[in-house]
């Protein structure tokens, strides 16, 4: 059943939450690439990846069940859907570290771990400026975009160390599938950040 009058706070409350959560799953992933993939960050990873879930589920039936909405309802769901993406990622990178039995992370793994945590806490500042589409947004996006060119430049020069330095072939490919998945997730971090500046655009 439609509601005529929209619960804007309930749409924001949900981006915050989906956000903060993906804060949460980026600890975890420093915990690991810095300390150790064991079992439990597996797990706390995938508890985190369900709670996305569920947030993802919870929005799209508010969306469903709201006649009226804060804003473009092709962009909340958008946005909660590349929110999602990114706790989805998170949590199969986490699966891979653990998975592929890898440890004693090489630097440019340790910095685009730091990387994707402080595009986490951008990503996460960015929403909380959202239900006053306040134009802050746009200095935010501009600082995930540095972060994922940043992250370009490393993951460039660290798969091409790879082919130089790595003599087993089994280590060179879990390494390079981790690299190209910690630079997917970062990818889309850039994708929320488009999402939110489309969304002040249009709303300016």
């Amino acid at each position: 059943m439609f509601r005529f009058i929209p619960r804007n706070e309930n749409f924001f409350e949900l981006f915050d939450m989906a956000a903060n959560n993906i804060l949460n799953g980026a600890r975890v992933l420093k915990e690991m690439v810095e300390e150790g993939g064991t079992e439990e960050r597996v797990d706390r990873m995938k508890d985190l990846e369900h709670e996305g879930d569920r947030i993802t589920h919870d929005t799209v039936k508010m969306l469903n069940q709201t006649f009226v909405t804060p804003f473009d309802r092709e962009d909340i769901h958008a946005l909660i859907c590349g929110l999602d993406d990114i706790m989805d990622l998170l949590d199969a990178v986490g699966c891979k570290y653990y998975m592929y039995k890898l440890k004693d992370s090489p630097a440019p793994v340790k910095e685009l771990a730091e990387i994707i945590y402080r595009s986490a806490e951008e990503t996460v500042r960015a929403i909380s400026y959202l239900e006053k589409l306040d134009k802050t947004i746009h200095h935010i996006c501009i600082e995930l975009n540095s972060l994922e060119n940043d992250a370009d430049r490393i993951v460039r020069s660290a798969i091409a160390g790879l082919f130089d330095m790595e003599k087993d072939p089994f280590s060179l490919i879990k390494w390079k599938e981790l690299y190209e998945t910690l630079e997917e997730t970062i990818d889309r971090f850039e994708d929320v950040a488009n999402i939110l500046e489309a969304i002040i655009v249009k709303h300016a």
